[in-house]
């Protein structure tokens, strides 16, 4: 179910964006605002359009969110510290706390908003470690600052 609203989410920010860049290409000039003369195939080319659109929004969940281990070895009671030394410190805030597992989100509306409200990562114990989900774009920087955060100590 998760896939699917995160697909219909980018699906939206696609024809948002689609239609800001159209609108200020008609606004500037650059080209007429009648539809069949804006693109080669005319009306026929919104539902293309739209098509592309969706193959990119279907795929795009299966892309841009993944997991990745962060090698930090103890108890979640040792390392709830480094955890939310290193979340706080790249601007997410506690969600919520259960097993050991923890939620975070950002912080700033700003950016949450521009995320589209995807901006979960979620931090649980593993055998090889933590293992943090979220954005694929934002784990490398959250799995770094908290094996960093943990090799300070």
């Amino acid at each position: 179910m998760k896939y699917i609203v995160r697909s219909l989410k980018y699906f939206c920010y696609l024809l948002v964006l689609l239609t800001l860049i159209i609108l200020a290409l008609v606004l500037t000039g650059f080209v007429e605002a009648d539809l069949s003369k804006m693109f080669v195939n005319g009306y026929d080319s919104l539902w293309q359009i739209a098509l592309v659109m969706l193959f990119f929004a279907l795929i795009y969940p299966r892309f841009g969110f993944s997991s990745r281990t962060a090698h930090l070895y103890g108890s979640p009671e040792e390392l709830r510290p480094d955890i939310m030394k290193a979340m706080e410190g790249l601007g997410y805030r506690l969600e919520s706390e259960t097993d050991g597992s923890y939620s975070f989100l950002r912080r700033s509306a700003l950016s949450r908003a521009l995320k589209m409200w995807e901006d979960r990562i979620t931090v649980s114990p593993s055998g090889s470690g933590l293992e943090i989900e979220g954005l694929t774009r934002d784990l490398s920087r959250v799995v770094s600052a908290l094996e960093a955060t943990r090799g300070d100590v």
